[in-house]
């Protein structure tokens, strides 16, 4: 069952870690779950930009047009699909100077299920205020660190001393591919495809 992973990652992570490493389901599963849980943060920021408006704290509340809000959600989801597909490739050749051999199929459940509780963030955006979405944003954010680091030694096979080290590794590109992410959006926005605010 498609999520079927989903309850175990909060409850009870280490021991969800190594039921994924056992089953080690299809590439295809894998990217499917990523697939329907990129949706909640594309969709919920559709929804909060046009039809409840942000907040950011001062002045009035920030909406979107339906067509402008719909492109930025399409190319959020995108994006964060291409996102935690990169991360598993450097997930997959880090692997190498730490002594492992994951599979395609490892590196990229170890991404998903890692980023899953990032973009469950989404949720959040029922109360699109700034303040709230940043603070449910680094719980999140903290959450998504912890399971990386407890699943590493895990999924991946390497010792827990080196698994430090590894994950260290995997969380600084991953902020490497942040910042390309949101440099690629301003770049967008630059030629024309930025938002376009209600009056």
């Amino acid at each position: 069952m498609i999520l079927n992973h989903l309850w175990g990652i909060y409850t009870h992570p280490k021991q969800e870690w190594a039921t994924i490493d056992e089953r080690h389901e299809s590439y295809f599963y894998s990217l499917t779950h990523m697939a329907l849980i990129s949706l909640i943060p594309a969709l919920m920021t559709y929804y909060s930009s046009a039809h409840l408006g942000w907040s950011i704290g001062v002045g009035d509340v920030i909406k979107l047009t339906k067509d402008s809000a719909a492109l930025m959600s399409i190319g959020m989801y995108f994006g964060l699909m291409a996102g935690v597909v990169a991360l598993a490739i450097l997930i997959h050749e880090l692997a190498k100077i730490f002594d492992s051999k994951p599979t395609y199929t490892q590196s990229l459940e170890l991404a998903a299920y890692t980023a899953t509780p990032l973009f469950m963030v989404g949720f959040a955006s029922f109360y699109p205020v700034l303040w709230f979405v940043t603070l449910i944003g680094f719980a999140g954010l903290t959450y998504s660190v912890y399971l990386l680091y407890t699943g590493v030694p895990i999924l991946m096979h390497i010792p827990e001393e080196k698994g430090f080290i590894y994950s260290s590794s995997v969380v600084t590109c991953g902020l490497i591919l942040l910042v390309i992410l949101m440099v690629g959006s301003v770049l967008l926005w630059s030629v024309g495809m930025g938002p376009v605010y209600t009056h």
